[in-house]
């Protein structure tokens, strides 16, 4: 069954593609959750029309998208999180805090577009690769530290404890 979607569907298409895909996918979860309409000659003629009086808008779309791949991939972002004296983050860094950190720098990206390489959150501090997708198939490789936050425990403070137990514990 071809049906045209009305909005962005992982893994299937995007807003405005005109897709081939099984009757029951269609009929029992797309059509229903309102996320496409049934492709019949009278909606692809009406898509058509639609298309080319948005044709312009998505050159503009398309554009901006491309300027800001090109300032996220130049960008340096450091994540603040708590961590431990190892260098262990207390809980993990995910695309919300990403999203967060790229909202304080003045982008504005949604947090379903990024997607860390290699993992899905970030339990140590260092350098890290994510991937925004900031349009259709504009994406942007954005390089990001994490790095300890001003109230997590001063590594030298932890050591120091540590060696006192020790020191008794070898007599």
């Amino acid at each position: 069954m071809e049906i045209i979607l009305k909005q962005d569907v992982k893994n299937l298409g995007f807003k405005d593609d005109v897709v081939k895909v099984k009757d029951g996918y269609a009929a029992n979860y797309l059509i229903p959750q309102g996320m496409a309409i049934m492709a019949t000659p009278s909606a692809k003629k009406v898509h058509a029309e639609n298309l080319r009086q948005r044709a312009h808008k998505e050159a503009k779309l398309r554009s901006d998208a491309e300027a800001l791949a090109s300032k996220l991939a130049a960008a340096a972002i450091k994540v603040p999180a708590k961590v431990s004296s190892k260098g262990k983050v207390f809980g993990s860094v995910n695309n919300i805090q990403i999203a967060e950190a790229l909202t304080a720098m003045g982008f504005d990206v949604d947090r379903k577009n990024i997607e860390i390489v290699g993992a899905d959150v970030i339990k140590t501090t260092g350098a890290y690769e994510a991937v925004v997708k900031c349009y259709k198939d504009i994406k942007a490789t954005l390089k990001f530290e994490v790095v300890p936050s001003e109230d997590s425990e001063p590594q030298e403070t932890e050591a120091a404890p540590a060696a006192e137990v020790e020191a008794p514990a070898a007599e």
